[in-house]
């Protein structure tokens, strides 16, 4: 399985997990946010980063998983109805604090709080299965100025 992530080019020379908090962790839980897409990355980015000023060197992360991996998916029917709205967040941090904790599966798979029915996979950097990701491939990204 590929997965991808779109980077600043100073953070895309290997797999780093910062434990900042994010939709699906809580602080100091080490995960990797990644996508099922390269069109998906860009989407999430332009949501999260300032692309356009100043335009900064972005790079794709191409990320292997053996195929058999581990994973758990939330589905939409688990998630409040706007769940994707900021005030919901504290709900999918501990959806997705409880996953990080038991250590069951190296992946959870979510919806994209961008486009709900495409999903995103974060990586558990504690699971035992972590020890076989890899990052197979770092190519230019360049967001089209149109955006």
């Amino acid at each position: 399985m590929e997965l991808f992530r779109i980077t600043y080019q100073e953070f895309s020379d290997k797999l780093f997990a910062p434990g900042f908090a994010g939709r699906w962790n809580k602080v100091g839980e080490e995960v990797i946010y990644t996508a099922s897409s390269r069109s998906l990355a860009c989407l999430e980015n332009l949501i999260h980063k300032r692309v356009n000023s100043p335009m900064k060197n972005f790079r794709t992360m191409v990320i292997y998983l053996p195929d058999q991996s581990p994973v758990v998916q939330i589905n939409l029917s688990q998630l409040p109805k706007i769940w994707n709205q900021s005030e919901f967040c504290n709900q999918c941090q501990k959806l997705g604090s409880k996953w990080f904790q038991k250590k069951s599966s190296l992946l959870l798979r979510v919806p994209s709080a961008v486009i709900p029915h495409e999903c995103n996979f974060v990586i558990n950097t504690l699971h035992e299965d972590y020890k076989h990701v890899k990052l197979i491939d770092v190519l230019p990204f360049y967001f089209d100025k149109r955006l």
